[in-house]
């Protein structure tokens, strides 16, 4: 996996006219970190599970889903963690994964700016199907929702530090960030906000990975 370099510094986060969790928009400030061009693939995790033995997701051996260039599916959020951990990285935070996916792009409704693309999948596309932001990342909308290390919470925003936000210290539901392909509109908006319980496992939930400077 090739990871991109994201400089410290601030940025606005949220959006002033989607859902009410993804407002106040609010600066944060972010140190530098490391975040992956893509998705993790199903050959990234085939070669997980050839080195620990783990037990594959649900849908890896479905043919609509088994391309090796393909992002891996199916992952609750616990074998996203154990994966990261175990290629020397972690899950981004939610902050994380917004600032990276604007790409210095301030206020822009989607990463690669304010064009919203014709069409959908009917599956998870190969990984670079989707246009770059200024960063080079691809596949930040219409693909895969992607886990994140937080905790979520509708109110978050509200009372989130403004330094290295890392989410509420508890919850029931994980976050994720990214259109996926499964909705009936996959173009979501940089800064829509998605959560799933962190047990269960579906078919547009996928992995991108993060790592400290």
């Amino acid at each position: 996996m090739e990871f991109v370099r994201v400089p410290a510094g601030p940025f606005l986060m949220g959006g002033a006219a989607g859902h009410p969790s993804e407002r106040p928009v609010h600066e944060v400030w972010l140190d530098t970190f490391l975040i992956a061009r893509t998705p993790a693939t199903n050959a990234d995790y085939a070669r997980y599970l050839a080195a620990t033995g783990a037990a594959p997701p649900p849908f890896w051996k479905d043919a609509a889903f088994a391309d090796p260039l393909q992002p891996v599916v199916g992952l609750g959020w616990e074998e996203a963690a154990a994966f990261a951990v175990w290629a020397g990285a972690r899950l981004p935070t939610e902050a994380e994964w917004e600032k990276a996916a604007r790409g210095g792009l301030r206020g822009a409704l989607y990463p690669w700016g304010e064009a919203r693309p014709s069409g959908s999948f009917d599956r998870p596309p190969r990984v670079g199907a989707t246009p770059a932001n200024p960063l080079g990342l691809t596949d930040l909308a219409g693909v895969c929702h992607e886990w994140c290390g937080d905790w979520f919470d509708e109110s978050y925003y509200a009372r989130s530090p403004a330094t290295n936000p890392r989410g509420p210290a508890a919850g029931t539901r994980r976050a994720s960030r990214g259109g996926a392909w499964r909705h009936a509109d996959p173009w979501s908006p940089v800064a829509h906000r998605s959560s799933l319980p962190p047990h269960l496992h579906y078919s547009d939930y996928g992995v991108r990975l993060a790592r400290d400077a």
